[in-house]
């Protein structure tokens, strides 16, 4: 073990399947040794985190900086790293037009560059009409996967592939051997749901969960998961809010289908009664589901069945959420920053399986699924000291005025939570202090997939 370390870093390690007294030692950006006790390396500094549990900084696999342009990515990733989370998989549904052309990935990419707080990795997508022929390119400049949808979101920046294209379109990702995430919704019975109700109930929270029934999801990933079998994809589904989506895609993988799945924190923590209360404020696609339905996400994702937990961070300004019909208000919540608060401690009440649970689902598997699994994702020698200190026991109460997004807005507004991070680091720096984000514009870099 090498003696000399720039930066050791002591607290709670988990080593043998328990948290333990221990240290982390880095140099040079990299994670040099992960130990129980303490050792006796000479350090240019030492920062004790007590009884603080140290975690990998967690990998959020769904943000969308830039679907309205007030965030960017500065903003996103200034919430990132408060939150814990030190590299974002960045969504290419920006308010100026898809990244579905190397040059709009190649600009976006220096975005990144200049802007970024925490690193970034970057997903392509390929338009409807045979956008998929430059699948091959985005691959080659190092898009860490494609996003398509197979509901038309919106016909400029979000747009449905139909089913007449859903099979070339996974071909072509197919063959640069990136992984495709899936928007599964069922367009035809979404858009004449939303028009029964939009006339029936336009101002009834509860009338944009009937508009896309459980139906609507499971029917969608079925349509995915049989289309990725044909063309060989490897498949990503995103934001599964029901326990069927999840058991159907676990028999699929248990098939053999390269596959996996995500769910979100509000799926977790919030149901279809909360919209009563929150109204657009808890408008998401797919819509907040049963109590029941949120049960079975726990229980599958303390069994394992669930592979990845991401925010899908989507910040609106509050003039796209305060419409008088539910059907009038933008799509999503932000998230990048309480989700790992939220959701690890939701899971250190609920036990030691969902706890060890989240943090894979938040940090090793997004970063192999994404190709980052080489260098992010885990707390271990040769991997980027990205470092989160994580403190179970502090309560706080959310304020939308004292997190990072330029969205103003959360929709767990007062809402007290146990556990909170209490530092991050990105490759040995500290780019969050507990009270500020320290770290500046530049400081994260854009990360291309390698091997893993």
């Amino acid at each position: 073990m090498d003696k000399h370390a720039d930066l050791v870093l002591s607290g709670r390690v988990k080593l043998d399947g328990e948290w333990q007294p221990g240290e982390v030692a880095i140099s040079g950006g990299v994670i040099q040794h992960v130990v129980a006790g303490r050792t006796d390396t000479v350090a240019g500094r030492r920062i004790d985190a007590g009884t603080a549990l140290l975690l990998p900084g967690m990998i959020d696999a769904h943000v969308h900086s830039r679907s309205h342009l007030s965030e960017g990515i500065t903003a996103a990733t200034r919430a990132a790293a408060a939150g814990g989370v030190t590299t974002i998989v960045e969504m290419p549904f920006d308010g100026d037009g898809p990244i579905d052309h190397l040059e709009r990935f190649e600009a976006k990419r220096e975005l990144v560059a200049r802007d970024a707080v925490v690193d970034v990795a970057l997903l392509g997508t390929v338009a409807p009409g045979g956008g998929w022929s430059h699948a091959a390119d985005l691959a080659g400049a190092g898009a860490c996967g494609f996003k398509i949808s197979l509901f038309d979101t919106d016909r400029r920046r979000f747009p449905r592939i139909s089913d007449a294209e859903l099979i070339d379109a996974l071909s072509a990702i197919a063959d640069t051997g990136r992984t495709v995430c899936v928007h599964a919704e069922n367009n035809e019975m979404v858009k004449a749901l939303i028009a029964r109700y939009r006339d029936e109930a336009p101002r009834d929270p509860l009338a944009h969960c009937l508009s896309r029934p459980p139906a609507s999801e499971s029917m969608a990933v079925l349509t995915a998961l049989e289309a990725a079998s044909y063309a060989g994809a490897r498949l990503h589904l995103c934001h599964l809010s029901l326990p069927r989506s999840v058991d159907l895609v676990r028999w699929y993988a248990g098939d053999g289908l390269d596959v996996t799945l995500e769910t979100c924190p509000h799926y977790l923590l919030l149901t279809e009664a909360d919209m009563l209360e929150l109204g657009s404020r808890a408008k998401i696609n797919p819509p907040l589901r049963a109590k029941t339905a949120r049960e079975g996400l726990w229980e599958r994702l303390a069994d394992g069945a669930v592979d990845i937990v991401s925010s899908d961070h989507a910040p609106w300004p509050w003039e796209y959420k305060s419409h008088e019909s539910i059907f009038d208000n933008h799509s999503g919540v932000p998230g990048v920053e309480t989700g790992l608060p939220l959701t690890l401690g939701a899971a250190w009440a609920d036990g030691p399986e969902s706890v060890a649970q989240v943090i894979d689902a938040m940090s090793r598997r997004p970063a192999e699924r994404f190709g980052l699994g080489h260098r992010k994702g885990q707390l271990a020698a040769g991997f980027d000291a990205d470092v989160v200190v994580f403190d179970p026991d502090r309560r706080w109460r959310v304020a939308a005025a004292e997190l990072h997004s330029n969205a103003g807005w959360s929709p767990y507004e007062g809402r007290t939570v146990t556990g909170r991070v209490a530092m991050t680091l990105l490759r040995g720096s500290v780019v969050y202090d507990g009270s500020d984000v320290v770290g500046e514009p530049g400081h994260g870099r854009f990360v291309a997939p390698g091997r893993g």
